[in-house]
């Protein structure tokens, strides 16, 4: 599990750290694991370092400076080194002394036409908002790789927003932690390392799964399980106008875990045909007995699916509600009266579905996509999953998961669908919401690039896919 800190806990953190450093040492170890990843990146595209030509886009303070240093260490490897300064009268002075000294020069926005690579040194985690036109223009030159210190100037490093010109970066360098800018705005990161400044910090404001953590929580059955005791989720879905999500939900649902899965609804013909082992009836009251529910893709809005959803808030069971079940529940405010208290519940919206249950109590969705999470999930109670190029899944108790999309394969008609499947699943075998949600939306990304190969697949691969996607996860538990 990997902490992602504000950069308010960071810079507090970094503070304590400096009264105990001596005067730039803390700046120097920086600036040296910017330049080793400067040289690893100028090595992999110009398969070599010596004679090549680095340009540093310079801002004010201490990012510029600690570009300028590296720029000084760079010059040791007999890289070239020109620095572009966008405020000459606030360049961080030691810095540049150290690259002149080295041998480096300050040049003008046209070196940057000519570089093998640029680094971006031009704000730091204080700024907010876009580049400012001066450091647009010279931006917009840039055809080389990029790599940025500490962040890709022009992206807010709390929110990831991207309000106007920005940079976007083939490596990014941070120090002492990573901060919220590296995994909710990671395409314009590129890859991001850490240089350890051995920084005390407190509560992470979100973290984020890795590999082991998701392999260690799924379920796969020991020599004393059956189909029962693995968890036995029953699905909602669908309808005579949309059996596909059913269809969708279900199956990822089976392929989750090698339990049982029921299936309630209009589409249980359909269900049946693609899904045989699925026991499926036509009714929620014939559904038979199940250890969580999914609620809601393709179920429809009307009093009869509202009469549906409310059977399954009072079973008291974890229960997963998506697509038309949010709709219906910010439609019919006294659904949240059937619901058990003591019973999980995980919505799993998209921006609107959010913004419909989420405005009624005076919560907007802005650019703090975390935050607008942690307040719905505190406010009514629930667990709730984001979804977006950066799903967030966060829970009443503050804490909170962000799992990075890796492409944007699962930008696609009933991917919803498939997510929620995967998330009753983990629920009907007993993890806890926050986990649930973010092993599910983690298997979901892995299962959309297996699935795709490269190119635009819908929602029935991303399905099938589902058992690869297992495998690799597994294979190395």
């Amino acid at each position: 599990m990997r902490g992602v800190w504000t950069t308010g806990a960071v810079r507090t953190a970094e503070e304590a750290v400096l009264a105990k450093t001596a005067p730039g040492a803390l700046m120097r170890r920086a600036a040296h694991g910017v330049a080793l990843h400067v040289t690893r990146l100028l090595d992999q595209h110009t398969g070599g370092v010596a004679g090549r030509r680095v340009v540093l886009l310079v801002g004010a303070g201490n990012n510029g400076g600690d570009a300028l240093w590296a720029g000084a260490f760079l010059r040791r490897r007999s890289v070239g080194v020109t620095a572009v300064l966008l405020a000459p009268e606030r360049a961080h002075a030691e810095g540049l002394a150290a690259l002149r000294r080295a041998g480096g020069r300050v040049g003008t926005p046209e070196d940057v036409d000519f570089a093998d690579l640029v680094v971006d040194g031009i704000v730091g985690l204080s700024a907010r908002g876009p580049l400012r036109p001066d450091a647009a223009a010279v931006v917009s030159r840039v055809r080389a790789p990029v790599v940025a210190v500490d962040l890709p100037s022009g992206v807010d490093p709390d929110t990831g927003a991207v309000e106007g010109p920005a940079v976007t970066a083939d490596v990014t360098v941070t120090f002492g932690a990573y901060k919220p800018v590296h995994y909710l705005a990671g395409a314009r990161c590129g890859a991001v390392h850490l240089i350890d400044l051995g920084l005390d910090l407190a509560k992470p404001v979100f973290e984020v799964l890795g590999a082991a953590e998701v392999a260690a929580a799924w379920p796969v059955p020991g020599p004393e399980d059956d189909k029962f005791t693995q968890g036995v989720v029953g699905v909602v879905a669908g309808s005579e106008t949309y059996p596909g999500a059913a269809v969708l939900a279900v199956g990822a649902a089976v392929l989750a875990t090698s339990g049982l899965t029921r299936y309630a609804g209009s589409a249980a013909d359909e269900v049946r045909r693609r899904w045989p082992e699925v026991v499926a009836t036509g009714s929620v009251g014939d559904a038979g007995r199940v250890q969580a529910w999914v609620a809601g893709p393709g179920m429809g809005t009307g009093k009869a699916s509202r009469d549906v959803l409310a059977h399954v808030l009072d079973a008291g069971l974890p229960t997963c509600v998506d697509a038309d079940g949010i709709t219906l529940l910010a439609r019919y405010p006294d659904l949240w009266d059937a619901r058990d208290p003591d019973a999980p519940l995980l919505l799993t919206p998209h921006d609107r579905e959010f913004a419909r249950i989420a405005e009624p109590h005076g919560i907007e969705l802005g650019a703090d996509r975390v935050a607008a999470a942690k307040s719905l999930a505190a406010e009514l109670d629930v667990t709730v999953l984001l979804k977006g190029h950066a799903t967030v899944v966060a829970s009443p108790d503050g804490r909170a998961l962000v799992n990075p999309a890796r492409s944007h394969w699962l930008a696609t008609a009933g991917s919803g669908d498939v997510l929620s499947g995967l998330a009753g699943a983990l629920l009907a075998a007993g993890l806890d919401p926050l986990l649930a949600g973010g092993a599910a939306a983690w298997l979901h990304v892995r299962a959309g690039e297996a699935a795709a190969l490269g190119a635009p697949v819908p929602a029935s691969a991303i399905v099938d896919a589902v058992p690869t996607a297992l495998r690799g996860l597994l294979g190395a538990r």
